[in-house]
């Protein structure tokens, strides 16, 4: 997959629930946000699954121009997550969630991170430390949405305050509270 990819891309990755239907509004949010990446000519990676993920890949196909943006999807065998969505240029399997969220640091200028359940919750925590102990250069990770406004602050008022995280480790995580703001 990765001789197939454009290289020198400004890319954006889009973690967010597989579990999330068309007809939610978040569905339409992501959406909206993936097309206008589309629009800018930026490529899109994201789990190429169902869900958000489909609605990052859809919304970006849509937005963007032929034959620029690449719309990327790697995804991964899950109970609930059968095949890869149909809005995807170039797709990558998986065995392993480690070497899958390896290659998305790898190939990611901004993580954006929407709603989601524990496999979110992985990606969002996975960038975030790879972050941390310099695997990968700094690189932004935006929490869309008010799901993570309580996670942020716990990590403020307990891992911070007892010393098991830096101040200075929050510098590349920032919070928005809708796709607009992001």
């Amino acid at each position: 997959m990765l001789d197939k990819i454009k290289k020198n891309r400004f890319r954006i990755a889009i973690f967010g629930s597989a579990r999330v239907g068309q007809d939610d509004k978040t569905y339409k949010n992501v959406f909206k946000l993936a097309e206008k990446i589309g629009e800018k000519g930026y490529d899109v990676i994201t789990g190429g699954g169902p869900g958000l993920m489909q609605a990052a890949n859809a919304g970006h196909q849509k937005g963007r121009k032929e034959g620029e943006a690449q719309s990327l999807g790697l995804t991964i065998k899950l109970p609930w997550e059968s095949k890869a969505n149909k809005y995807l240029d170039i797709k990558e399997h998986f065995d392993r969630f480690s070497e899958r969220l390896d290659t998305f640091m790898m190939l990611s200028n901004v993580v954006v991170v929407m709603p989601g359940g524990i496999g979110t919750c992985l990606e969002f925590f996975y960038s975030w430390q790879l972050i941390q102990v310099k695997h990968v250069c700094s690189i932004p990770i935006v929490l869309v949405g008010d799901m993570w406004n309580n996670l942020i602050k716990w990590a403020r008022k307990d891992m911070l305050k007892k010393g098991f995280i830096s101040v200075g480790d929050f510098a590349n995580v920032h919070t928005a509270k809708n796709n607009k703001a992001a």
